[in-house]
């Protein structure tokens, strides 16, 4: 669970990092980009964290790549929804859900 919750926290940093300026057009690229460094260095005090613990639990590397993957996604779908107030479209949804499929398959004790 702690590995998940720091997941999910790491990922809404770095979604703010990567797509938060968006909404800054006006701003020169060379702020923008300083201050999405400033804004992912807490995205890796949180996401090294997650993995080394997640690794040292139960999960593979493979496993925790595709955690992290599907929770931007969830993360990603709320912030441009929300945030961006951009719509989200029923092939989102589509392509969502094949990559939901991909984690039933990874996660799958085979």
């Amino acid at each position: 669970m702690q590995t998940f919750v720091l997941l999910v926290l790491s990922n809404i940093f770095m979604t703010f990092a990567w797509y938060g300026h968006l909404k800054f057009k006006e701003h020169s690229l060379w702020k923008v980009i300083l201050v999405s460094w400033l804004i992912a260095f807490f995205e890796y005090c949180l996401q090294v964290p997650a993995n080394r613990i997640g690794h040292n639990e139960k999960y593979s590397a493979a496993q925790l790549k595709t955690m992290q993957e599907a929770i931007t996604l969830v993360v990603f779908a709320l912030f441009s929804t929300f945030y961006l107030r951009e719509e989200f479209k029923w092939n989102y949804l589509i392509g969502f859900l094949l990559i939901f499929a991909a984690v039933f398959v990874v996660f799958h004790k085979w």
